[in-house]
């Protein structure tokens, strides 16, 4: 009997392989760091070569690490950074360029464009999203505009596009499989999230050849087989999701009200609306939580463009400390009412201000300001952030959600999930596996493959590792939000 699933979570900054067994237990990870290219302000993008060989590194890596082969493997879950748009020769499989990732802003004027023609109403009422250079649309627009001989091939059907997951998937199954799943395809502002399709107008609107288009399958559904090649023996893809929506089934938010926050890269939050595709007043986004059996489940997410990418410039750019491991004892050094505010909005501020031009910033420097409050800075803002979104749902559902479910690599600070927990006002619950993005795919894929008959099952598994429960009053609180929000204010672009 197969006893593994080997879950693929490929992120913004690194390529991951994680086994689990039937119990969703971790029993090895592997991971690979890749080059991160900007070319030129705002721009952000990926080596495709260097996003797949390092998942085929890390799988094997795994597989190794736990004396597993892949004769053991019941089969393949498949998570990935959303958004990121790449374009491949559909005879050669080699990218035309590399990968535009999901922070790029390159599209910024593109998208005042359309704003200025009134085309926001129609793409939000189809798509659930805005316009905005996050989303794959602009970034494939642009492609096609500026690979030479790009456009003329797309037209004679010469190229494929795909988010990460459909380029991976291509990849692994030797050109033969063209899909994704029906998260990734609401990240692009293409798919129509009512009838579940691509939408022509959408296509039209953005110059974009239906025939570039992958197929959309179901979260947990048959997307192929991979070549013996690869791991040493066929296998199939049962399970693929977008990172936050993946983080969303291994949090086990299945009821509506339900919600997670991710903190990786970037910050996440999501919360189920069940099979209501709700309506943000607050400029949040309405998207496709999962897709089974034919049915989709919806989601209100807010996205914060830089959360753990600010622990790595402070790391990488500052020099400020060696690991990120050391953020906990610096902030822990410095009193909660210290002066300095850091906006991270290195790629522009995503929900709910959705400035691109926006640039990052630190206030309240004084003479006592050490490499602690820095940090602590940096952290805070993460929360804040997080605090931003918190207030749109809350006016969006017009509810106000007792506890929130985190994971991602920044949860292991415990200093940091007190500070969120206060800055909430509401108890923050981390859970035992904080590897909930791999570990949703994983359960996607364990679906199709029979080891979980339904969701309640997957429900089952879920344990809280700690809780953290509010301690900081009002009074200190608000005063303290209300400082982040005048630093907010002072980088925006626009009033």
């Amino acid at each position: 009997m197969s006893s593994y699933i080997l879950a693929i979570d490929q992120g913004t900054t690194s390529s991951r392989a994680i086994l689990f067994d039937r119990q969703a237990r971790v029993v090895a990870i592997a991971q690979q760091e890749f080059t991160q290219h900007f070319p030129h302000d705002g721009w952000v993008e990926h080596d495709p070569e260097a996003i797949w060989d390092t998942v085929i590194a890390t799988c094997r890596d795994a597989l190794a690490k736990a004396e597993v082969t892949a004769e053991e493997l019941a089969g393949i879950g498949i998570t990935n950074q959303r958004e990121t748009t790449l374009l491949w020769d559909r005879h050669t499989g080699k990218p035309l360029y590399n990968a535009i990732v999901w922070q790029d802003r390159r599209t910024s004027e593109y998208c005042q464009s359309l704003h200025n023609q009134g085309h926001a109403e129609l793409v939000q009422a189809k798509s659930g999203l805005l316009i905005d250079p996050y989303f794959s649309a602009t970034k494939l627009a642009w492609l096609l505009e500026n690979v030479p001989e790009a456009r003329t091939r797309a037209e004679r059907g010469e190229l494929a596009f795909g988010t990460v997951d459909s380029f991976l998937i291509w990849r692994l199954t030797g050109g033969k499989r063209h899909v994704t799943d029906a998260t990734n395809a609401s990240r692009t502002a293409l798919f129509n999230i009512h009838t579940q399709a691509w939408d022509e107008e959408l296509l039209q609107l953005f110059d974009i050849p239906a025939s570039l288009m992958p197929e959309v399958k179901d979260s947990s559904c048959d997307f192929g087989m991979t070549e013996a090649q690869w791991l040493g023996t066929e296998l199939p893809i049962a399970g693929v999701a977008g990172d936050q929506q993946a983080a969303l089934v291994g949090q086990a938010c299945f009821q509506p009200g339900m919600g997670k926050s991710t903190y990786g890269t970037g910050c996440f939050m999501i919360v189920n609306t069940g099979d209501t595709p709700a309506v943000s007043r607050n400029r949040l986004l309405t998207t496709i939580a999962y897709r089974l059996d034919g049915k989709p489940t919806y989601a209100m997410e807010g996205s914060i463009f830089v959360a753990g990418a600010t622990v790595q410039w402070l790391r990488d750019g500052l020099n400020l400390f060696a690991d990120a491991s050391e953020t906990e004892a610096l902030a822990q050094e410095t009193r909660t009412g210290h002066s300095v505010y850091l906006v991270p909005a290195f790629t522009g501020l995503g929900a709910p201000h959705w400035d691109p031009k926006a640039r990052g910033a630190i206030f309240g420097l004084t003479r006592d300001t050490g490499i602690a409050e820095i940090v602590a800075a940096g952290l805070q803002a993460v929360c804040y952030q997080t605090r931003d979104l918190q207030h749109c749902m809350n006016d969006d559902m017009e509810a106000s959600p007792g506890r929130l479910r985190v994971d991602g690599g920044m949860v292991e600070n415990n200093w940091l999930m007190q500070f969120l927990a206060d800055m909430l006002g509401v108890q923050v619950d981390r859970p035992h596996i904080l590897e909930t993005t791999a570990l949703g795919a994983a359960y996607l894929a364990g679906l199709r493959l029979g080891w979980y008959r339904t969701l309640e099952d997957i429900e089952q598994l879920w344990r809280c590792e700690r809780s953290f429960v509010p301690k900081m009053d009002e009074a200190t609180r608000e005063p303290l939000y209300q400082g982040w929000l005048d630093a907010v204010s002072r980088v925006r672009s626009t009033s």
